[in-house]
């Protein structure tokens, strides 16, 4: 089985006026449904109120990401899926719990990590 990363920018989620509870209930319902099905590996959202740190070999430590590299927010899903069908599917489920389309990316395998 293949770890797949499901995810969405911030700036995606265009929650209307009083439906911030609901978004929250039912993506939180789709993230039991997958801790049911033994899928889920962990999700949450980046702390944007912590700065971000690049940090080189060397251990010099700065503030920001790559400067050209695209902004690294919103939510994050990871889930232990048998298939890309079945990851297509847990993605459909959180795009219509969080009201927007969600990305999909596998995890290149590597047995020595």
């Amino acid at each position: 089985m293949a770890k797949y990363l499901i995810s969405f920018p911030a700036r995606a989620m265009q929650i209307p006026d009083g439906e911030f509870d609901t978004v929250v209930r039912d993506s939180h319902a789709v993230i039991d449904d997958a801790k049911a099905a033994g899928v889920y590996v962990f999700a949450g959202g980046l702390d944007d109120g912590v700065p971000v740190m690049r940090v080189a070999a060397d251990g010099t430590a700065t503030e920001g990401g790559y400067p050209d590299g695209p902004a690294l927010d919103g939510g994050f899903a990871v889930f232990e899926l048998p298939s890309r069908e079945a990851a297509i599917d847990w993605a459909a489920r959180l795009a219509k719990a969080c009201r927007c389309a969600q990305e999909l990316r596998v995890f290149h395998f590597d047995p020595a990590s």
